[in-house]
């Protein structure tokens, strides 16, 4: 038998090697996919879905963007969803929503990094709104481009009486669904009075986590380092922060400012006949030495001021952006003002 010539054997190891490393370099790749909870065909380096560009070279086109509503439970979440959900196939984006375990409200740093980078090339669910019962995350954190944070606050005992008489008599949302304190006649007031455990101060701290964070100081109820990161990111990473006691305003600016997502979001929730979908089915005003109990201490004082922080920041966004009109049928309704900028003296190459 002809022995094969030496250069001929040393053209086939050397494809050989080759193989190898590309098949190596394969599959380190696909591991690093896995990581981040994203299959190869969600990731960065797959091709656009036709007529979306990519997300890294125009992260701001419209039909790439991605909303996140954290949201607060007790705020009139559960309201806006449905305006919402019945946005989401008449103006052609995904809604989802993120569940997380015994809905809990804070996500392991791994979790958080595979959320991030699941959000941002899931290319075939853009653009998207997600949101969930959780804290802020900060996705730069993880290298990933954020998206744009919408939240609801709510006057901070006003929510919580709410919450405390929903966990009791449930709501007209799911009304035979038994909730874990049915049976108990107790009151809020009677609560607030034998310091029961659903009304201790740290109960009030609910807000300030919501924007705080993941931080294990975001934790601690009444912590002044959780409250200045709260408003700082309320003022920073938030697009538009509305107010429950005025949402069809809040419908309102977020119409005006995104109608990708919002077009026609106003005349759906004055049309629907769901202004409030998930009304607490009892609830009895607090006594004036409850109140005082409650706003004695420091946990209701710094939710507090996080809420009057939203109410004149989300008060000065609403004049700037939206006025008040009657409509043919005689409703008020909350129309966008007219753009307030324009491009001039533009020079150079046609």
């Amino acid at each position: 038998m002809k022995k094969m010539p030496q250069y001929l054997r040393l053209s086939l190891l050397l494809a050989a090697i080759f193989l190898l490393l590309a098949l190596l370099l394969f599959r380190v790749w696909s591991l690093e996919e896995k990581l981040r909870g994203v299959s190869p065909a969600q990731s960065d380096h797959s091709p656009p879905r036709k007529g979306v560009p990519d997300r890294y070279t125009s992260p701001y086109h419209e039909e790439n963007l991605v909303v996140f509503y954290n949201r607060v439970p007790k705020s009139g979440s559960t309201t806006l969803m449905g305006v919402i959900y019945a946005l989401a196939k008449r103006n052609k984006f995904h809604c989802l929503h993120l569940n997380t375990t015994r809905n809990d409200h804070y996500m392991s740093p791994a979790d958080q990094y595979k959320f991030a980078w699941n959000v941002t090339t899931w290319r075939s669910k853009l653009p998207a709104f997600y949101h969930g019962h959780v804290n802020y995350i900060n996705f730069q954190t993880f290298g990933a481009p954020p998206p744009l944070f919408i939240q609801l606050l709510r006057d901070p005992i006003d929510r919580m009486i709410s919450y405390f008489y929903f966990l009791r008599y449930g709501d007209d949302y799911r009304p035979h669904l038994t909730r874990s304190r049915m049976g108990s006649n107790m009151t809020f007031d009677q609560c607030v009075a034998r310091s029961h455990r659903d009304c201790q101060p740290k109960n009030w701290w609910v807000q300030v986590p919501f924007f705080c964070g993941m931080a294990p100081e975001c934790k601690i109820p009444g912590n002044m380092w959780a409250l200045q990161q709260a408003k700082r990111n309320l003022i920073t990473k938030y697009f538009i922060v509305g107010v429950t006691e005025q949402i069809p305003e809040f419908i309102g600016v977020l119409e005006a400012s995104l109608p990708r997502f919002f077009k026609d979001a106003s005349k759906h929730y004055r049309s629907s006949g769901q202004k409030h979908l998930r009304k607490t089915k009892k609830k009895i005003p607090p006594k004036p030495e409850t109140l005082a109990k409650i706003k004695s201490t420091q946990e209701w004082q710094m939710e507090n001021e996080l809420y009057n922080l939203a109410v004149v920041l989300f008060n000065d966004v609403k004049q700037r952006t939206i006025k008040r009109e009657i409509n043919d049928d005689g409703e008020e309704v909350f129309v966008a003002k007219k753009q307030a900028f324009m491009y001039e003296k533009v020079v150079g190459p046609p």
